[in-house]
């Protein structure tokens, strides 16, 4: 464990943290699994979001046995979760790296003793180039790959390998990103720009391989997207001959694959990587280790109806939402209307409202079919109440404590500095500090 870890879990937290019962003592982070809190039971101060740490590390070994099935490599994209203690946890647990977005995300990574990293995004001028070289001076050992997609990033690759003042002998690794839709080079004249731009800096940057990102192509018709997907894994394998070409002997990296596709990325290029010999498919998949109740829901079941988790015998439909959102009902005004204490503040809702899965009184567990989120205000979300809704009992009231599922880990994680994690008891074992800047 690196020393900035072993210090994030002497940390402490007080009730300015969401969760926290107000006027609790201080306390680390390393002693919160010794509260014995619940939050169905009240324990905590709502709202709160957890991870099912059960559901988490069965998330994770499948798709790492996916992997090792397929012959590829994951370096999950820590955009997700932002926590060390996380992106860490899957690098020992065999991860051959991890994903960062911006230079941000890449200092708190390497400042968590996470070395191998792919920078995945263009990261600016010359100035942002500079930023990153001081950034990879004060960690000489980080084993960074960085996208570029134009002349001018590779142009700021190289300011930055200069800022940084390593040897020759250990250039900056490049990869030409190829694209469509959002960032990436759109035909093969873009890419000989590109490889003509690395070249020009020897000692200070090397081809390193491509790397792409298919979900930037999809559309709502599904083979319109397996089409455009296609495609560009054909683009992004002719980029790469142009790359192998310019550096016979060096072992390279292929990289796309977000949580949605991550199928039809090894269909497309696991067998250029086999056929080449001296490379690496990477997958850069995030959100598939905490699931979802929504847009990766859907996802994942698209997935198996075109029968594209091949597993031993598992399917995609085994990976289980892992995020838990809980409120507190804080008003009935009226009688099909139920208010309950999180908002947007709280949840993510760009690709789909919470969802209600259970509600608990007085330590049962009542059903939640029927209720539906139907908007939601900074602080309050609107439950609707179908009439006759009776959850097995008495209907819902002020004070019930309500479990939602959410939509799009990406968007939700990001609104919490702590992430508390349940274990199969539901009582909080864990907590892990978020850093998204």
């Amino acid at each position: 464990m690196s020393l900035f870890l072993d210090a994030l879990l002497d940390s402490s937290l007080d009730d300015s943290i969401r969760g926290v019962p107000p006027g609790a003592a201080p306390l680390r982070l390393r002693d919160v699994g010794a509260q014995g809190w619940r939050p169905a039971a009240g324990d905590m101060a709502l709202p709160v979001l957890t991870l099912d740490e059960d559901a988490f590390a069965a998330n994770r070994d499948l798709i790492f046995a996916y992997a090792r099935r397929h012959g590829v490599a994951l370096a999950p994209h820590a955009k997700t979760p932002m926590a060390p203690q996380i992106a860490a946890g899957l690098v020992e647990a065999g991860a051959w790296g991890a994903t960062v977005a911006n230079l941000q995300q890449t200092a708190v990574l390497l400042r968590a003793g996470v070395t191998r990293l792919i920078l995945a995004n263009e990261i600016g001028g010359r100035a942002s180039g500079e930023r990153l070289g001081a950034l990879l001076a004060a960690y000489p050992d980080a084993d960074l790959r960085a996208f570029a997609d134009s002349p001018a990033v590779v142009e700021a690759l190289a300011a930055a390998a200069r800022a940084a003042g390593r040897p020759p002998e250990r250039p900056l690794s490049v990869l030409v990103e190829v694209g469509a839709g959002r960032a990436g080079a759109r035909d093969r004249a873009a890419v000989d720009a590109i490889l003509a731009a690395v070249v020009r800096h020897p000692g200070l940057l090397v081809l390193d391989g491509v790397a792409t990102y298919e979900g930037a192509v999809a559309t709502a018709d599904p083979a319109e997207t397996a089409a455009n997907i296609a495609a560009l894994m054909r683009r992004t394998a002719e980029a790469f001959a142009l790359v192998r070409a310019l550096a016979p002997e060096r072992p390279l990296l292929l990289t796309a694959g977000g949580s949605a596709f991550f199928d039809m990325v090894v269909t497309g290029l696991a067998p250029v990587a086999e056929a080449d010999g001296n490379a690496t498919l990477v997958l850069r998949s995030g959100a598939i280790f905490f699931h979802d109740h929504g847009v990766y829901e859907r996802a994942l079941g698209a997935l198996d109806a075109r029968q594209g988790f091949a597993c031993g015998g598992a399917t995609a439909a085994d990976f289980r939402p892992a995020l838990r959102l809980w409120a507190e009902v804080l008003t009935r005004p009226e009688p099909e209307l139920a208010i309950c204490g999180f908002g947007m503040r709280d949840a993510s809702f760009d690709q789909g409202l919470p969802r209600p899965l259970r509600v608990h009184r007085d330590g049962a567990a009542l059903s939640a079919e029927g209720l539906r989120v139907t908007r939601l205000n900074d602080q309050h979300a609107f439950v609707a109440v179908p009439g006759g809704h009776d959850l097995a009992g008495p209907d819902l009231a002020v004070g019930d404590i309500v479990e939602f599922g959410i939509s799009h880990p990406c968007t939700c994680i990001d609104r919490w500095r702590v992430l508390f994690g349940l274990g199969a008891d539901g009582r909080v074992r864990s907590a892990y500090r978020t850093f998204f800047g």
